[in-house]
C-alpha cells in the first residue's frame, strides 16, 4: 500500500478528532530499549511522534489485519500489535497505568475496518429483529392476536388477478386518461358524439375555431384607452391641486401666526 508522506502527516497534525492520545514507551525494532513516543489514534492509523509538540510524526501503524494482545515484557503494563504472517513485525508498547493500558487495547481493537464491519452487520441484524422477529413476523405486532397479525409488505395477488393496463392509453386533450384502462366501465356519453373511432378508442374533442377581432372592435379598443387616458389626467389635475392646497396649509401653520 502507498501512502503519501505529506498527507499522512495533515492528517496526524490537523484538528480533526483523535479516537485516542497519550504518551506509550515504544520497544525498538533492533534494539530492545523502550522509548517514550506521544501516540495518536485516528481511525486505523496509529501516529507516534517524539514529542507531543513535534509537528510531523516519526511513523505509522495502520490498523488493518492485526490482534492486539497483552504480552510479556520487562515493562509493566504491555502489550503487543501482532500482525499476521511470518515476516510480519510485531509492536510492543507500554503504558503508564492499568486504565491507560485498558483503554488503549479497547480502542485499538476497535479501530480497524473489519470490526467495523462486524458492528454494521450485528447492527443491521438486530434491526431487521425488531422490525419482523426473529420468525419473520412484524416487530410491532407480537402482542397482537393471531388473525390480527400483518405480513411483510409485497404483491400477495397472482399477476393473473391484476388489471392489465394497455400499452398507449388513449388521450383526451393531449393528456392520458387513466381511467381508460382496460376492464374499467365507463358511463355512456349522454352528449350523442361519436367520440370514438372505428377501432372503439376514445378520439379528443375537435378543438374551437380561433376568433379573430374585427376592425369595430378594435376601433372600440383604442377609444377606450384615450377615454382612460385623459380620465386619469383630470384625476390627477384635480387631486394634485387639493394636495398642493393643503401642503400650503400646512407650511403656514408651520410658521405659526404673523406679528
Amino acid at each position: 500500500m502507498k501512502l503519501n508522506e505529506r498527507s499522512l502527516a495533515f492528517y496526524a497534525t490537523c484538528d480533526s478528532p483523535a479516537d485516542n492520545a497519550g504518551f506509550l514507551y515504544k520497544r525498538g525494532e533492533r534494539h530492545t530499549a523502550y522509548h517514550r513516543r506521544w501516540f495518536v489514534l485516528k481511525g486505523n492509523m496509529l501516529f507516534y511522534f517524539e514529542e507531543r509538540e513535534s509537528r510531523e510524526p516519526v511513523g505509522v501503524i495502520v490498523l488493518e489485519g492485526c490482534t492486539v494482545e497483552l504480552c510479556d515484557s520487562a515493562e509493566e503494563f504491555a502489550f503487543a500489535i501482532r500482525f499476521g504472517g511470518a515476516k510480519s513485525r510485531t509492536y510492543v508498547l507500554a503504558a503508564e497505568s492499568q486504565a491507560a493500558m485498558e483503554s488503549w487495547v479497547k480502542s485499538l481493537s476497535r479501530a480497524s475496518f473489519d470490526y467495523m464491519r462486524l458492528v454494521v452487520r450485528e447492527l443491521e441484524k438486530q434491526l431487521e429483529e425488531m422490525r419482523w422477529g426473529p420468525a419473520g413476523e412484524c416487530g410491532g405486532c407480537r402482542g397482537l392476536p393471531g388473525p390480527w397479525k400483518l405480513k411483510p409488505m409485497g404483491l400477495e395477488q397472482s399477476p393473473e388477478r391484476l388489471p392489465a393496463l394497455p400499452t398507449v392509453l388513449p388521450k383526451e386533450n393531449g393528456c392520458a386518461v387513466w381511467n381508460n384502462a382496460l376492464g374499467v366501465d365507463r358511463p355512456p356519453d349522454a352528449s350523442g358524439c361519436a367520440r370514438h373511432d372505428s377501432e372503439g378508442n376514445l378520439r379528443p374533442p375537435p378543438l374551437p375555431p380561433r376568433r379573430r377581432a374585427s376592425s369595430s372592435e378594435a376601433g372600440s379598443a383604442g377609444v377606450a384607452a384615450v377615454e382612460s387616458l385623459s380620465t386619469f389626467c383630470w384625476l390627477h389635475e384635480r387631486y394634485g391641486r387639493e394636495v398642493a392646497q393643503l401642503r400650503q396649509d400646512w407650511l403656514e401653520r408651520r410658521r405659526g401666526p404673523r406679528p
